[in-house]
This record gives structure tokens, C-alpha cells and sequence, in this order.
């Protein structure tokens, strides 16, 4: 964990937030300027910048993400006829917090292409 990140912080409890869940290696909580009716931040403990830096040590932590998202999202009667995940890489991927992170999203239509 990086001492200055933000969702370090949040992991380690030091920061506030409504946890949606956590275990050993990941962090769930609701974004606080949600922008569906269900919008979820998953992150793993473990500081990684981005998807741009993840290296193959990396692998088993982002591939249980993807099981813990699924797990989340069967939780939420909303998405039970979809859902989606949104990861934003780098400054002109909309990426605001250098700590990787994935968006789910609910409990709406969503269009396509995204904006």
C-alpha cells in the first residue's frame, strides 16, 4: 500500500467510506458521486498505479477482481438483466486516482459507445 494513495487509505479504513466488501487482498465501497443507481469501486490492497503498469505477479490478485465483481453484482437484485465495469487507465483514460480500480456499475440501461 502506497501512504499517500486515496484508496490506500480507504482500504486501510484511515479514510471513511461504505464498504460493500473486503478480504484479504481486495477492497469493495460505494463511490461517493455515483453515476447509476449502483455504482461500486473495487480495488485490490496491493498499490497498482494502472492497468499500464500491472506486471504477471499481478495476474491472480486482478483475476480474483474479476470473480469478486461478479460475486458483488449477484448480491444486487438491479442487475440481475446486466451490468457494467468500467476501468479508466492513464490521464486521458479519465483515470483520477493512480491506484487501479474497477467501476461497477447498475440498476440502469446503459448506452453504447459510453462517452
Amino acid at each position: 500500500m502506497s501512504k499517500n494513495c486515496l484508496f490506500c487509505k480507504i482500504a486501510k479504513g484511515e479514510i471513511p467510506s461504505y464498504k460493500i466488501y473486503e478480504d484479504e487482498k481486495i477492497f469493495a465501497f460505494k463511490d461517493i458521486n455515483p453515476l447509476a443507481p449502483i455504482h461500486i469501486l473495487i480495488i485490490p490492497k496491493k498499490h497498482i498505479v494502472g492497468l499500464d503498469t500491472v506486471s504477471e505477479e499481478d495476474e491472480k490478485i486482478l483475476g480474483n477482481v474479476q470473480i469478486v465483481m461478479s460475486k458483488i453484482a449477484k448480491q444486487f437484485p438491479e442487475m440481475k438483466n446486466g451490468f457494467r465495469i468500467v476501468n479508466n487507465c492513464g490521464a486521458d483514460g479519465g483515470q483520477t486516482v493512480l491506484h487501479i480500480h474497477y467501476h461497477l456499475l447498475g440498476g440502469r440501461v446503459f448506452s453504447w459507445p459510453p462517452g
